[in-house]
């Protein structure tokens, strides 16, 4: 070995322990904290804060997204020094809802696989866990309808979200694609990567199952299915990564909302999410979204769905700019709530950190 690598692994040596030095003093601030708040554990407004810091103090060369997710994990163990923060997420394990709690919460959180999106709400709302991981839409196939319809009924809040991109592969134990019979996935997998499967698998059944890590399970028992999932799943399941990244969108993401019995603090850089109705008469819409335009507030989103009373009526989701503390959106707020003739506000919570 060279004396200029001895002294370089040297020098490493040296900022490891700074390093462990710096990290345990945070810690004991964090437990300092802890002591003095004495109420929720998990503040998303701070941490959303906190992420967007580092990544203006970032100069290079390790990318935002690497440093992100390296003070996700510092943050996640230090709020496991206070208390266990329990998440619950679409399972089972190898889900891309499981990546989104981890991207989000870190490795400290202990996460609660759940077999539906209802089931998910549902611990939720009986205080079982203290927040969940659902999936609201994807920026390929559009919206999660079964979220949106739990939105409308759920007491719980939104208090954060998460873009994951999504990195689709062809999982199984086939020798060659040729043997494969059967492809299963998520409805939305299939949706998202079917002009793969028609160029390659032209031949194979599609068939969509409740979640892709189920998918990886069905297709680990027989040698002629295959699974579309993530390469997460491939290592928990005993599976070969027989092609990746097949989504057809190579830009394909997914945004996931947290929920929770608490919504967040103004982090400076917020979103609000709504629900409303209007009376079914020309202009109806027009007149609805006129305060957040005589406001100045952005709107991000807008999705209309059945309102499932069987009489053609509809409710609008929709995501704008900024907090609901902020005065122009309170303003706007206050308005709205005069001309819709149903309005839930779901919550205020910081932007994605990407």
């Amino acid at each position: 070995m060279s004396d200029k690598l001895k002294d370089i692994r040297s020098r490493i040596d040296v900022l490891d322990e700074r390093l462990v030095k710096l990290l345990s003093a945070r810690a004991r601030f964090a437990q300092r904290i802890g002591s003095i708040k004495r109420g929720a554990i998990y503040r998303p407004e701070r941490e959303a804060q906190v992420l967007r810091r580092i990544a203006q103090l970032n100069r290079g060369p390790l990318p935002d997204g690497a440093l992100a997710r390296v003070f996700t994990e510092v943050m996640s163990a230090c709020r496991a020094l206070e208390d266990s923060l329990t998440v619950a997420y679409l399972g089972p394990q190898g889900t891309f809802s499981q990546e989104a709690a981890l991207k989000h919460f870190g490795g400290g959180a202990p996460a609660v696989p759940c077999a539906s999106i209802d089931e998910v709400f549902r611990q939720v709302e009986t205080g079982a866990v203290g927040y969940g991981v659902v999936p609201v839409e994807n920026s390929t196939e559009g919206a999660i309808g079964r979220t949106l319809d739990l939105l409308l009924t759920t007491p719980a809040k939104v208090c954060g979200e998460v873009m994951l991109p999504v990195r689709q592969c062809l999982l199984g134990k086939a020798k060659k694609r040729a043997d494969i019979r059967k492809v299963y996935s998520h409805t939305q997998s299939l949706a998202q990567c079917q002009q793969w499967l028609a160029r390659n698998l032209p031949h194979a059944e599609r068939i969509a199952v409740i979640s892709n890590a189920e998918a990886a399970q069905l297709a680990a028992r027989d040698r002629r299915t295959a699974a579309i999932a993530s390469k997460t799943a491939a290592a928990l399941y005993g599976l070969s990564l027989l092609a990746r990244n097949i989504e057809d969108e190579p830009r394909n993401t997914t945004r996931f909302l947290v929920i929770a019995g608490h919504d967040a603090a103004p982090s400076g850089k917020d979103k609000t999410s709504l629900i409303l109705s209007t009376r079914n008469v020309p202009g109806a819409i027009h007149d609805l979204l006129e305060p957040l335009a005589a406001n100045q507030v952005s709107m991000t989103r807008l999705e209309s769905r059945p309102a499932r009373t069987g009489l053609w009526e509809y409710v609008f989701y929709i995501d704008i700019e900024g907090h609901q503390q902020n005065p122009n959106v309170a303003k706007a707020l206050a308005e709205l709530e005069q001309k819709a003739s149903f309005l839930k506000n779901l919550g205020s919570y910081p932007a994605a950190v990407t």
